[in-house]
């Protein structure tokens, strides 16, 4: 009797096990899901590498794009989607629309909604809608000096009520990420001073801090900030800060875990999973006294006992590494 043989493909040699996509883009939508975009891009634009992606993966990478405002890569996968001509037309052409206005493409945003509606292409119930994006570009392309106080969705008023230091510690943990995901396509400096009060307070969660960190420093934001977490206190500015995942000892643990696991597809597809999430919560810190090695090993160690091997661990490291699980789904510790 012939022993049946595992199917794979290769891509540039290298071998793809089957499920590998499926895995990595699974794992995208479940970024999204929790608001976790830059984690989300990566799975998404690994997954891509390997397959031409469908409609709807292409449609939830694309907003994910804009959400972290990598606005050059969203308008190419939003081209992608128009040329095969997606369910979903309107809404890909109107975030497509939007993208176009954050590069400042104002002609071309104008050029495409004229035609669309001298062509009649857009159904009665919806020219209204694109009527005022149209308007919206004009005011915006006619008033260059006030690009950065307004929105792409008309809304250039942010409640800083909602921000304020009594507000929003009365609130979840979950609430208040929810909070702060509906300033990642605002301009935040007009609340810069609550952001900070939040950010140094002693109770604000360790991930809520990193969250509002990255947001400041994806904007460039130039203000000194006292971080303290994990019994460690640093003085940042975001404006000279890199985001986590471009730190060195980020850099240098996934090179060494790169290394060691090519034969492990599986182990190393969850360690970089961990590695990025836990990066965040420690930001900017990294890993604290660790050493890049000694946390490399420590993360497929870690994982490996997950898929059921018993492993000599560095325990009090491992215990740290639990820590960070928890604290990435805004648990208390």
């Amino acid at each position: 009797m012939k022993r049946k043989l595992k199917k794979y493909t290769t891509f540039d040699n290298v071998v793809i096990f089957p499920g590998t996509v499926e895995r990595l883009i699974k794992k995208a939508h479940e970024y999204v899901e929790s608001y976790q975009y830059h984690l989300a891009n990566n799975s998404f634009e690994e997954a891509l590498k390997y397959s031409e992606g469908d409609e709807f993966t292409l449609s939830v990478y694309a907003y994910s794009l804009y959400e972290t405002k990598s606005f050059e890569k969203a308008k190419e996968i939003c081209e992608r989607l128009l040329s095969i001509g997606p369910t979903m037309y309107l809404e890909i052409m109107e975030l497509y629309l939007t993208v176009c206005m954050q590069l400042k493409q104002y002609k071309q945003v104008e050029q495409i909604i004229s035609s669309l509606l001298e062509e009649g292409a857009i159904p009665k119930a919806q020219i209204e809608k694109f009527q005022r994006l149209k308007d919206l570009n004009a005011n915006i392309a006619g008033n260059k000096e006030k690009q950065d106080d307004i929105s792409t969705d008309g809304q250039n008023e942010i409640d800083s009520d909602a921000f304020s230091i009594d507000n929003f510690m009365s609130l979840l943990p979950s609430e208040q990420l929810n909070k702060v995901h509906e300033l990642t396509t605002t301009n935040i400096r007009p609340i810069v001073s609550y952001l900070k009060s939040i950010i140094e307070h002693e109770k604000t969660h360790p991930f809520i801090k990193s969250i509002i960190l990255i947001l400041l420093v994806e904007q460039e934001v130039n203000i000194e900030l006292n971080i303290s977490k994990f019994n460690l206190k640093r003085v940042v500015n975001p404006s000279t800060l890199e985001l986590p995942t471009k730190l060195p000892q980020f850099i240098n643990v996934s090179k060494m875990i790169g290394d060691k696991l090519q034969k492990e597809p599986s182990t190393l597809e969850m360690v970089e999973y961990l590695i990025a999430k836990h990066a965040i919560v420690t930001y900017p810190f990294e890993w604290l006294e660790y050493e890049d090695e000694d946390v490399a090993l420590a993360y497929i160690d870690f994982v490996r006992t997950m898929f059921g091997s018993v492993q000599e661990m560095d325990y009090d490291l491992v215990e740290f590494l639990q820590m960070l699980e928890k604290l990435t789904e805004l648990q208390e510790v």
